[in-house]
């Protein structure tokens, strides 16, 4: 990963073996990070990482400017949310029996895993978080979306890790805040 950069640079200059290059690079960190973000979703969820990689790097490749690590895991980051917040979209849409709860029959038995997030809620509140503070949002989308640890968001922002503890701190606050002002049940 630190020749990231170096390689960005050779790809806006039109070399013609650094997209090869970029993918050798970043898709191994790529996949690990989707896989991560991915296990901490909601039980039942069908997409795998190579998938949710694979259009990632599908809609990041039409976009092949990139300035530096960081603008292009803010890329990655921001893609790979996307897609999930589509995903989440496409399926509470009535057509795709959006009023319809969906259980694998594996998981009948077990609870809702703790912690998952209604992705159209987050995206909501992170919109909001977005025009009032961009960076702290980048950080919530690199650590939530891209699967980054605080130390690696840190890097990727170019931030001190004690500045990154306490923007995610408030972003994590922020974001409650706004998702459980439309669910009244958050609060007791």
């Amino acid at each position: 990963m630190s020749d990231l950069s170096d390689i960005l640079a050779s790809l806006e200059q039109g070399d013609e073996t650094a997209p090869e290059r970029l993918a050798e690079a970043v898709y191994g960190e790529l996949r690990r990070l989707a896989a991560a973000k991915l296990a901490r979703e909601r039980p039942g969820h069908t997409l795998q990482p190579t998938a949710l990689v694979n259009e990632a790097w599908i809609r990041l490749s039409g976009n092949a400017t990139w300035e530096n690590r960081r603008h292009f895991f803010g890329a990655a980051a921001e893609a790979m949310r996307r897609i999930l917040v589509e995903r989440a979209r496409r399926r509470s849409r009535l057509k795709h029996g959006g009023t319809y709860r969906r259980h694998s029959i594996d998981d009948v038995v077990l609870a809702t895993e703790e912690g998952s997030v209604d992705l159209l809620a987050l995206d909501e509140a992170l919109a909001k978080l977005s025009s009032e503070d961009e960076r702290k949002a980048e950080l919530v989308k690199l650590r939530h979306f891209a699967g980054l640890s605080i130390v690696e968001a840190a890097e990727v922002l170019e931030i001190s890790k004690a500045t990154a503890d306490r923007w995610w701190s408030y972003a994590r606050a922020y974001l409650f805040h706004e998702i459980s002002k439309g669910d009244p049940g958050a609060e007791d």
